[in-house]
């Protein structure tokens, strides 16, 4: 590695001091605040449980209504299958009459055909 003379110099000049970040300055925990502190962090835990069991019974009873909806929906499927069903058998039946009509149709113009011509 070659080193210039700029380059020694360089780094023989201190660039920066290093600071020490300052630490928080807290109070140390006496034993007589102990107790105030665990039950100060008991009733938070408690608070949060008890929001945690609200949370979970909301979520049961949006479940409950989801479900309930669901149900609904399917009842609602199932009617209109069967009423597609019905359409589907009258459609059939239409269909049917429709064909016969269209071969009377075609047998009497046939006819009327042949008398014209003979």
């Amino acid at each position: 590695m070659v080193t210039s003379p700029e380059m020694v110099a360089m780094s023989a000049l201190r660039s920066a001091e290093v600071i020490a970040f300052p630490l928080a300055l807290r109070q140390p925990a006496g034993e007589a605040d102990a107790p105030d502190r665990l039950q100060r962090a008991l009733a938070g835990l408690d608070a949060a449980l008890a929001a945690q069991r609200q949370a979970v019974a909301d979520w049961r009873k949006s479940l409950a209504a989801l479900h309930g909806t669901v149900q609904g929906l399917a009842g609602s499927l199932h009617a209109y299958q069967h009423a597609l069903g019905n359409l589907a058998g009258g459609v059939t039946t239409l269909n049917a009459e429709a064909l016969r009509l269209e071969a009377w149709a075609e047998r009497t113009l046939a006819a009327k055909t042949e008398r014209a011509g003979a």
